[in-house]
């Protein structure tokens, strides 16, 4: 992990807001009312998607998508100007929230200034025109990381924008070198001491292709030197699966285990059931009591937790990259009682420390998952289908402890849980 990496974050709970979509507005001004709800659910850090103004040559849809930067250095003036955008950081650090920006390092729009003010510092096809090495990701092209100077600029840039906000979430890190990345790391902690960093690392089938077709594609692994948090595409592949029923609980289950394995000791994995790239958790899991049971297994799994705005009310609509369409906050359902409680559950039951073991009864759904450190055990059991079933805990001692989700008390018998199909997480003292 980077030297200086917090423990603690593993802990938080990260809320990730596009500005377009998150009020009729679609501006950073309109935003602060919504903080003191934010903050209620439990929220640490407040992930912005990207603030910087949108190409307009080969933009998608009407709007054009924010991964195509077009100035590195400056706000979307849809959302607002530079002085909104400082305004609503001090505001969210009134309330005790840190603020994150998604920095987009490996392209820009095609129109970007720094296409226009440094051509040298861009990636060419064989006729010496820009293109990209994703050949899908029509509307933008990539930098060229072989040139020191692009090195300085996008740091110098960093080093701006963290004089005013507290981390970054960097888009595909994978594909931009890590000794970029750690360089990057140490001049921005000049300005910035324990700035924070996310690092979208890449599906591992993705990260493979890449470096069969001659690319760079950093590994999980040696991302970690850089970042304090990273993706967990690297299992999500089987936890898609999963929910489609292509794949068992128990092969995602023996992953979260591996994970555990291979990885450093403090290695924090960002866990989420949706983000921007991702159909609603709501969209596919459609059944509330089974929602409910994805949602505690997601605060008590190994690593800092994402919520994606509209999550807290089962919103089954992901909103478009390249139009506006608003979060949807009149579903007839509210989370928010449960993020609350989840939330003081992660910080206060469940230790950055914690070894972490999961198994899964593959016919009946039900994930059993077991943190423990030198002080505690902390038992959940998260039935993914919302049914009522029989669970064996053969390594807890038969008892009747308090279910911290609702604070009823479950009963172990011979060895054996009766599970209601509602989620139960329990502590031991040891």
């Amino acid at each position: 992990m980077a030297l200086t990496t917090d423990p603690a974050l593993q802990n938080q709970v990260v809320y990730s807001v596009y500005v377009r979509a998150h009020t009729s507005e679609g501006t950073f001004n309109a935003i602060i009312p919504d903080l003191d709800r934010i903050r209620a659910l439990g929220v640490d850090i407040i992930w912005f998607m990207p603030i910087h103004p949108i190409g307009e040559k080969g933009k998608k849809g009407s709007l054009g998508c924010p991964y195509a930067n077009r100035d590195y250095r400056a706000v979307n003036p849809a959302y607002g100007t530079m002085e909104d955008f400082g305004r609503l950081c001090e505001e969210i650090h009134k309330r005790g929230m840190k603020v994150m920006i998604d920095v987009v390092y490996n392209h820009t729009s095609p129109d970007s200034v720094l296409w226009e003010t440094h051509p040298e510092f861009f990636f060419k096809r064989p006729d010496g025109s820009p293109g990209n090495r994703v050949g899908d990701w029509t509307d933008v092209i990539d930098l060229d990381y072989s040139v020191p100077a692009l090195w300085d600029y996008q740091i110098e840039s960093l080093c701006t924008w963290a004089k005013l906000v507290d981390g970054f979430r960097c888009d595909v890190a994978s594909l931009v070198p890590v000794d970029f990345w750690k360089k990057a790391r140490a001049a921005v902690e000049k300005v910035r001491p324990g700035c924070l960093w996310l690092a979208e690392s890449i599906h591992r089938e993705f990260g493979a292709f890449c470096r069969s077709n001659g690319m760079y594609a950093a590994r999980d692994t040696e991302l970690f030197d850089a970042f304090d948090m990273e993706y967990e595409y690297d299992i999500r592949t089987v936890f898609d699966k999963m929910l489609r029923g292509e794949a068992p609980l128990s092969q995602w289950a023996d992953l979260l285990e591996f994970q555990e394995a291979v990885y450093p000791a403090n290695y924090n994995k960002l866990r989420y059931l949706e983000n921007h790239d991702q159909p609603r958790i709501a969209s596919l899991v459609t059944d509330a009591i089974a929602l409910e049971n994805y949602t505690a297994m997601l605060y008590f799994l190994k690593g800092a937790t994402l919520l994606y705005a509209g999550q807290e009310w089962a919103d089954t609509r992901q909103p478009s990259l390249f139009e506006r369409e608003p979060i949807d906050r009149d579903t007839g359902r509210d989370l928010t009682p449960l993020l609350q409680t989840l939330s003081r559950i992660k910080r206060e039951a469940l230790s950055p420390d914690d070894a972490f073991f999961a198994r899964a009864m593959d016919k009946s759904g039900v994930a059993v998952m077991t943190r423990v450190n030198a002080a505690a055990k902390k038992v959940g059991i998260f039935s993914l289908q919302g049914r009522a079933v029989s669970v064996e805990l053969d390594d807890v001692p038969d008892g009747s402890y308090v279910n911290l989700v609702d604070g009823t008390r479950v009963t172990v018998l011979r060895g054996a849980l009766r599970c209601d199909g509602k989620p139960i997480i329990f502590s031991i003292a040891k």
